[in-house]
């Protein structure tokens, strides 16, 4: 039997997307998709200026969707309960969590790394992502008891999470956490409906990747090893946020999504 229940089947009217670091790079593009494909989007990001100009791209996308933005602190346990509650009271329920915020911490060697940064990242790449899908889950399973069973839970992981990234390591373990993190919930919460999946990104600009793209010697040895021999950009996110989003991709799950240009391939 087909799960599928309209014509065009990437129509996300009357469907929610809640995105974490929505108003810039990977997280904006994830929110620019589902809103050209008629869905409304909320944004949590801790910048509220960035928070107002995300909302202004959105509407301009001439979409008929719905568009909110809220300052918060993923990492924060009470900001992250008090944003949800606020997502339900303007949309009144939400359909899909992206929990894309993070960071990628200091450029230092391994042996030289203090134990609070490694703990400070750590509350945001694994404790942030552990927090907002918990809470976005529990609303997810509480409507499905109520015969509404649909979700969508999607991560942003890394291609550190599979290939060793020097100088970086707490990053790398990180996204690696966020995979393992994503599996379980796949397999644990596909009774209800609700799928659960990483996005990996490769190289992409973004304003944490700013020093990375100016610097000559990176791209001369490590871009020059993408076979598309580019840097990515916060568009090419567009497509698969709205899949994600969409009944298409009722029967995928526990997936890690590779968006890399190839290079893990090369």
């Amino acid at each position: 039997m087909s799960t599928i229940k309209t014509n065009n089947i990437f129509d996300l009217k009357g469907k929610v997307a809640l995105i974490t670091g929505g108003n810039g790079g990977i997280g904006l593009g994830f929110a620019m998709g589902i809103a050209k494909s008629g869905g409304d989007v909320c944004i949590w990001g801790r910048n509220e200026e960035k928070n107002e100009q995300a909302l202004k791209l959105l509407k301009a996308t001439g979409s008929a969707g719905k568009f909110a933005a809220f300052v918060c602190d993923v990492s924060n346990e009470q900001q992250v309960n008090e944003c949800f509650q606020s997502t339900l009271e303007t949309f009144g329920r939400v359909d899909g969590c992206f929990a894309n915020a993070g960071v990628i911490g200091t450029d230092s060697s391994f042996i030289d790394r203090s134990f609070s940064e490694w703990k400070k990242l750590m509350s945001i790449n694994v404790d942030g992502v552990f927090l907002t899908l918990q809470v976005a889950a529990k609303h997810m399973v509480e409507r499905a008891k109520k015969g509404d069973a649909f979700g969508r839970l999607v991560a942003t992981s890394s291609t550190a999470s599979r290939m060793g990234a020097a100088r970086n390591e707490h990053y790398g373990a990180s996204k690696s956490a966020v995979n393992g993190l994503s599996k379980a919930l796949a397999v644990e919460l596909a009774r209800y409906k609700i799928t659960s999946n990483t996005i990996l990104p490769g190289w992409f600009e973004s304003e944490m990747t700013q020093k990375a793209v100016e610097n000559t010697k990176f791209n001369e040895r490590v871009i020059a090893r993408v076979p598309l021999r580019r840097w990515g950009n916060p568009e090419e996110f567009q497509g698969i946020a709205a899949y994600l989003m969409s009944d298409a991709s009722s029967y995928h799950t526990g997936d890690e999504i590779l968006i890399d240009g190839g290079y893990t391939q090369f």
